[in-house]
C-alpha cells in the first residue's frame, strides 16, 4: 500500500499540512549521537519520519530507526515534544510537524552501509559540536538531547 503522506500530498499537493513525525536519539558509548546524511538537502537529522495512518509515535520511531539506520531500536525516554516549527521541503511540500523525539537504545542490527532513498550516510557526533542540520526543528532536538545528556552527567546547560 501507498504511504499515508504520499496519498495525503496527491490530494493537497504543496498546501500546508500537519504531520505527525516520531524521531529517536541513539548514543554511543562515547556519549556521541548517530545522525542521518539526508538525501533531500544533503544535510543531518535524527533518524526518524512520519507516522503511518493507526501507527503510534513509538511505533513509528521504531520503524524510521530500522528504514533509516538499518538498526532495531527501543524507544526508552520521550525527551520532547516539538510542535512549533514549518517548514518547507525542497519539493515545495509545506508542512508542521509535530514531532516525538525519543532517547532509544540499541536491540540488534548493523548500520546501513550503502546509500539508499533517504539516506546518504550515517555517522555519530560529539554532543559539543553538531553538524549543520536540515532544519531548525532537528537543531532543536539536538539542544534537548545535549541537555538531557548534561543533566544526567551533574551539569546543567543553558537554553
Amino acid at each position: 500500500m501507498e504511504p499515508y503522506i504520499k496519498r495525503i500530498r496527491k490530494m493537497v499537493g504543496h498546501q500546508p499540512i500537519i504531520l505527525n513525525s516520531a524521531s529517536g536519539a541513539l548514543l554511543n558509548d562515547q556519549n556521541q549521537v548517530l545522525l542521518q546524511e539526508r538525501t533531500d538537502t544533503g544535510n543531518w537529522g535524527f533518524p526518524g519520519g512520519y507516522l503511518e495512518y493507526g501507527e503510534t509515535y513509538a511505533k513509528a520511531a521504531v520503524r524510521e530507526f530500522k528504514e533509516d539506520a538499518g538498526l532495531l531500536v527501543e524507544p526508552v525516554k520521550l525527551l520532547q515534544i516539538s510542535d512549533d516549527f514549518q517548514y518547507e521541503y525542497p519539493n515545495g511540500d509545506q508542512l508542521q510537524p509535530i514531532n516525538c523525539f525519543y532517547l532509544v537504545r540499541y536491540v540488534s542490527g548493523h548500520l546501513l552501509t550503502e546509500k539508499t532513498n533517504e539516506t546518504v550516510s550515517l555517522s555519530y557526533f560529539d554532543l559539543t559540536n553538531p553538524p549543520t542540520f536540515f532544519n531548525g526543528q532537528h537543531a532543536g532536538m539536538f539542544r534537548a538531547l545535549k541537555q538531557f545528556v548534561d543533566q544526567q552527567s551533574g551539569r546543567m546547560t543553558e537554553n
